[in-house]
């Protein structure tokens, strides 16, 4: 094969070593130099150094959890840093060993046959990790606000039946007052705001319970570790105020999206970025997102068009705030989901209006616009001719003889 790369390095990363593969390709054969380094700051200085030395100007290195990360902020601005999908270039089998695969990454990437995966600047990727933190916070948040649950019922206290939030404003003062050791109905439902919609002999017979001690500890700690997580959010947002200086604007026009929150728009800029040059198209943005169909096809027959897995961060937060967007009365992403929904499924109907979310996510960060809303009768508009034969068909069914005179 033709060699696109005459000087490149192929790195095999590891927690404490990476081992580098140098490939130069002259007149004959190629000729191949492989060392190892430590993956501490001098060890990477000084492989760094020997692949300057030796004039290399393109490294290619697999994406191996973490650990890829230190070698990629030391290598990149003085070479050209690739950064491979593992599943995307596996050796063959039973040949596997370290310098086999710095050796094999160095001769697929002489050979132009290792596809980059995409890298975000450094201020995206520093979102990105404040974003993804957050999310895990308050996953773990509601966890243990199911496991307060789970102690109440153990203690026969229905508080989740008369209240929507357990630790909201009354739910609080409910657990708190239980914590300190009060067990009165009486007193318990006072402290429950007269908002509520239950009524007042609803939330005494709720309350009215078996509380233990071991109870009593079992809230104090859940409780206790509930509002360490939400001081952690808090000092997330507010550090995602002060570095959003440079994404505030991006993050503004995707607000303007039905379902997109600000928390949604700013958890889409740190999965993508603003740069949508590195997507050429639409397509390719929603293939790397994962909200495409796979390609699994065999002697002409399509086996499979379940949606590969990947992008998880930005695949649930997009079909989640796509649920929100169908909700929207009168809009574009409602009658898309009501038109694929009957024939497809409301699964499959819901991943197609997240993927024409993204859609539009592409252009409006490319163009700098806001979110313009096509309508609920835009199908009906592109396609009159066959929105015309649909009713007529459907009248048809129905027992009635239907004559359509265009106006």
């Amino acid at each position: 094969m033709e060699v696109i790369y005459s000087r490149c390095a192929g790195l095999d990363v590891h927690k404490q070593t990476v081992v580098a593969c140098i490939r130069i390709a002259g007149n004959g054969p190629p000729t191949q130099e492989v060392r190892t380094f430590a993956t501490t700051t001098s060890g990477l200085l000084a492989l760094a150094d020997w692949l300057d030395s030796v004039a290399v100007e393109h490294v290619a290195m697999e994406a191996t959890g973490a650990y890829w990360k230190p070698v990629w902020h030391v290598l990149d601005g003085h070479f050209q840093v690739l950064l491979a999908n593992a599943a995307h270039v596996k050796n063959v089998p039973g040949r596997k060993t370290d310098i086999n695969d710095a050796m094999w990454l160095a001769d697929l990437l002489a050979h132009g046959l290792i596809r980059a995966s995409f890298v975000p600047p450094t201020p995206v990727q520093d979102l990105r990790a404040l974003m993804r933190t957050r999310k895990q916070f308050v996953r773990e948040r509601s966890a243990h606000i199911q496991r307060i649950e789970k102690v109440l019922e153990d203690a026969n206290l229905k508080l989740s039946v008369v209240l929507t939030d357990i630790v909201g404003t009354s739910g609080r003062a409910v657990l708190q007052a239980i914590i300190d050791g009060h067990r009165d109905p009486e007193y318990l439902a006072s402290l429950v705001s007269a908002r509520v919609r239950a009524t007042r002999s609803e939330v005494l017979e709720a309350l009215r319970g078996y509380i233990r001690p071991h109870h009593r500890f079992m809230l104090k700690l859940h409780l206790g570790h509930i509002n360490t997580v939400d001081a952690a959010i808090a000092a997330i947002e507010q550090e995602v105020g002060n570095g959003l200086d440079s994404f505030r604007q991006a993050a503004q026009l995707l607000s303007t999206i039905p379902g997109l929150s600000d928390v949604s728009a700013h958890t889409v800029v740190a999965e993508i970025g603003i740069d949508m040059s590195r997507f050429p198209t639409p397509a390719h943005l929603r293939s790397w997102s994962c909200l495409c169909p796979r390609n699994d096809e065999s002697a002409g027959k399509r086996r499979s068009t379940r949606l590969r897995p990947g992008a998880n961060w930005l695949k649930t937060t997009l079909v989640q705030a796509a649920w929100a967007a169908v909700k929207v009365k009168r809009s574009y992403l409602q009658a898309l989901f009501r038109r694929l929904s009957p024939r497809r499924g409301a699964k499959k109907a819901i991943v197609a209006v997240a993927a024409s979310m993204l859609t539009a996510i592409w252009h409006m960060l490319r163009d700098g616009t806001v979110w313009n809303d096509l309508g609920a009768d835009y199908f009906d508009r592109s396609d009159p001719k066959r929105t015309a034969t649909r009713l007529i068909r459907r009248l048809q069914q129905i027992g009635y003889t239907v004559t359509a005179t265009p106006t």
